[in-house]
C-alpha cells in the first residue's frame, strides 16, 4: 500500500473505487497467503477459517496449483467450445468416477462413465443449468422446481428465485416463476407441493448460505423416493459442500443418495473460476447442440486447474482430511459453556452460539488474527482450507474460546 493510503487505511483508500457496493464496505485488504494463512496490507496475519466460503480447499497460493496455471497460461488459455481441449475430457471423467462412487477406478480406455458433464463458470451458473436440465428433460408441461426454505443457488435470477430467503427476491421483484419453497425438512408439505407442473426437488444436502443446516437423513431419502414415485427429477446442490469438504466426496454419498443431477463450483478451481453439472447420461441426452453454452465454460486453463485439484484430493485422501479437521474442532469446542452445540460435517461446520453475538465474536476474531464467518446471528460457520494443520485448528479454537469467554464475563 502507499504512503497516502497507510494514513488513510483500507476504507480511506476505497473510498473513491470504482466497484459497485454490493458486498460491505471491506476493513482489511488481503495481499498474499499460503495455506491456511493470509497477510493483510499492513504485513499482519491470519488464519482463514472462511477459506473463501469454502473454495480455498487446497490452501492460498498452492504451489502445485500455482505451477499448473503459469504453465498452462504460457500454452492456451481459451478457444471456442466449438473444439475440444485437453484437459476437459479427463476432468469429466473424473468428476463421473467421484460421483458415482468409483473415484479409484485407474483405467480410462475401460471406464464407462454414467453421467455427462458440463462446464461453466460458477455455482450460479451451474444451477441454471440444472433448471433448465429440470425443464428440458422431463414435458414441456413440467417446469416448477421445489427447493427448500433458507436455501440459496445463486444470485442470477433464476437461481436467486430458486433460494427460499423471500428478503433477497423482494429488491428485485417480480422473480421468475416456477419455483417453489418448502419448509426445511418437512416431507408432508414436499408431497403436497408436488403437482403437474412439479418437474424436479433441487436441495443443498446441507444448507451452506441459510446457516450450515444438515438435512436428515430420514428426510433426504424421502424425498428422493418421492419423486421416483411421482417421475420427477432428484437434483442436489453440492457448490459448497462438495469436493471432499464434508469427509465424502459429496455431501449426498453420506446419505446414499442417487440423484439425477449434481453441480458443483468452488473448490473445483480453488480459487480459480470453474464450475460444473453432472447430469445422467439418459437425461443429457435431451439436450441438443444449441440448447446451452458458455463462451469460457470449460477452458483450457481451468480445466488444467481443476484436473489437478481433483488429483490431489485423491492422492492425498482430502476426505480424511476434513474428517479430522471436524473431529478436532468438535473436541475443542463441544464442552464450551457459551457453545450450544455444532452442526454439519467435515470442514463444513457452524458452532451455535448461546446468544446472539455472532458479529461481535467474528469481529473480534478478525482483530486477534483470526477469521470467521457470522452465517446467522447466533452462529459462526467454520470452512477453513482442508489443509489446515492440527496446530493451526488448535490456535483458532484457542482464540474462539478466549473470546468467548470474555463476552460472558464480560
Amino acid at each position: 500500500m502507499s504512503s497516502h493510503a497507510e494514513n488513510m487505511g483500507v476504507a480511506g483508500e476505497l473510498q473513491n473505487c470504482p466497484i459497485m457496493p454490493t458486498y460491505a464496505a471491506p476493513s482489511i485488504m488481503f495481499i498474499r497467503g499460503e495455506g491456511t494463512e493470509l497477510w493483510d496490507s499492513e504485513g499482519k496475519r491470519y488464519l482463514d477459517f472462511v477459506g473463501g466460503l469454502a473454495v480455498q480447499s487446497l490452501g492460498h497460493a498452492n504451489p502445485e496449483i500455482a505451477e499448473v496455471i503459469g504453465e498452462q497460461a504460457g500454452k492456451l488459455t481459451q478457444v471456442s467450445n466449438y473444439w475440444a481441449t485437453e484437459h476437459a475430457h479427463h476432468v469429466a471423467i473424473e468428476i463421473d468416477k467421484a460421483v458415482t462412487g468409483n473415484i479409484n477406478e485407474p483405467s480410462y480406455s475401460s471406464y464407462n462413465p454414467t453421467g455427462q458433464v458440463f462446464f461453466c463458470n460458477s455455482g450460479a451458473e451451474a444451477n441454471e443449468l440444472a433448471f433448465k436440465i429440470a425443464r428440458k428433460a422431463t414435458s414441456q408441461s413440467r417446469y416448477t422446481i421445489l427447493t427448500a426454505t433458507d436455501s440459496f443457488h445463486g444470485r442470477t435470477l433464476a437461481a436467486l428465485a430458486a433460494c427460499g430467503q423471500p428478503h433477497k427476491h423482494e429488491p428485485f421483484a417480480p422473480m421468475p416463476q416456477g419455483f417453489t419453497h418448502i419448509a426445511r425438512g418437512d416431507i408432508e408439505a414436499l408431497n403436497d407441493a408436488v403437482d403437474e407442473t412439479t418437474a424436479a426437488v433441487h436441495l443443498e444436502p446441507i444448507l451452506g448460505e441459510g446457516g450450515v443446516w444438515p438435512h436428515t437423513s430420514d428426510y433426504l431419502s424421502k424425498a428422493e423416493s418421492l419423486t421416483r414415485e411421482h417421475g420427477l427429477l432428484f437434483m442436489v446442490d453440492e457448490v459448497q459442500s462438495g469436493l471432499c469438504r464434508t469427509g465424502e466426496w459429496f455431501s449426498f454419498q453420506h446419505y446414499g443418495l442417487n440423484p439425477d443431477v449434481v453441480c458443483i463450483a468452488k473448490a473445483l478451481g480453488n480459487g480459480f473460476p470453474i464450475g460444473a453439472v453432472w447430469v445422467k447420461r439418459e437425461l443429457a441426452a435431451s439436450f441438443e447442440a444449441g440448447d446451452h453454452g458458455s463462451t469460457y465454460g470449460g477452458n483450457p486453463l481451468g480445466t488444467a486447474v481443476a484436473r489437478k485439484v481433483l488429483e490431489i484430493m485423491k492422492r492425498d485422501n482430502y476426505n480424511l482430511k476434513a474428517q479430522l479437521i471436524e473431529e478436532q474442532i468438535r473436541t475443542s469446542m463441544s464442552e464450551v459453556p457459551q457453545v450450544i452445540s455444532i452442526r454439519g460435517n467435515g470442514a463444513m461446520l457452524a458452532i451455535e452460539l448461546h446468544q446472539a453475538i455472532s458479529k461481535e465474536v467474528a469481529a473480534e476474531a478478525s482483530i486477534k488474527g483470526l477469521l470467521v464467518n457470522p452465517i446467522t446471528p447466533t452462529a459462526l460457520r467454520l470452512t477453513p482450507p482442508l489443509t489446515t494443520s492440527a496446530d493451526q485448528i488448535q490456535k483458532g479454537m484457542q482464540i474462539l474460546k478466549g473470546i468467548l469467554n470474555a463476552q460472558t464475563s464480560s
